[in-house]
């Protein structure tokens, strides 16, 4: 995984650098533009500026569809759902058609909405044949290494099929989880990283790394990982 680093002073100058990236890739594309999303602190710090006054009118919310890499197989309304986060720190103060937002399901068993997401990725990819699945892959990284839901040494690791899956046992919550496959399907992608207790963790995915699940991401386009100082250690 070749990648480009950018380093912000802290966090909140991570977020604006995030953002503009963006928009900038989002105003490249002509017609629907798919974004997939992590959850997590430093994310949740972008959606927040994306939907401040200065960015908010600046975004094409009508041409924007929005997906999930990862959720916890929880209610939206629970304070550790990857959904009502978004929701919260975004979703709420923008402008974006309701058909446009594609949660990750959180009914029935986890085997069968990631089956039911799995289904709704194939008929978005349907509408762009030849195309990446997404065209702004966004991702985090926890401290041993995972991306989304994928965690060392969890047999999803090695799905080279389904796109998505459920996750049972690496957590005391079942979770929800697109899978390398699906991830890869991207045009670009960014890590967001922040935080002084990050920084071993990216050097090792800098350094390419192989036992971490993120440093198995083989992206179709570009990615560039947004850090903060602490994270980058600079």
């Amino acid at each position: 995984m070749m990648h480009r680093m950018e380093v912000a002073a802290d966090a909140e100058a991570l977020a604006e650098q995030a953002a503009a990236w963006v928009l900038e890739h989002v105003m490249a594309r002509e017609g629907a533009v798919s974004i997939g999303l992590s959850g997590g602190s430093t994310p949740k710090r972008l959606y927040e500026r994306l939907a401040s006054p200065e960015w908010r009118d600046r975004v094409p919310w009508a041409r924007i569809h929005l997906f999930w890499g990862d959720e916890r197989f929880v209610a939206p309304e629970h304070p550790d759902s990857n959904q009502g986060m978004v929701r919260q720190a975004m979703l709420g103060q923008v402008p974006i058609p309701p058909r446009n937002i594609h949660p990750i399901p959180t009914d029935g068993t986890p085997e069968s909405a990631a089956a039911r997401y799995e289904a709704e990725l194939r008929r978005f990819a349907e509408t762009r044949p030849g195309e990446p699945l997404f065209d702004i892959q966004l991702l985090g990284l926890g401290p041993d290494g995972h991306t989304a839901s994928l965690f060392p040494g969890n047999p999803a690791l090695l799905e080279r099929g389904a796109w998505v899956l459920a996750v049972i046992g690496a957590k005391p919550e079942p979770r929800i989880t697109l899978t390398y496959p699906a991830l890869n399907s991207s045009r670009a992608s960014a890590f967001l990283v922040a935080g002084a207790e990050k920084r071993e963790i990216l050097a090792r995915l800098r350094a390419g790394d192989r036992a971490l699940p993120a440093a198995g991401l083989g992206p179709a386009g570009p990615v560039t990982i947004f850090a903060d100082r602490d994270a980058a250690g600079a």
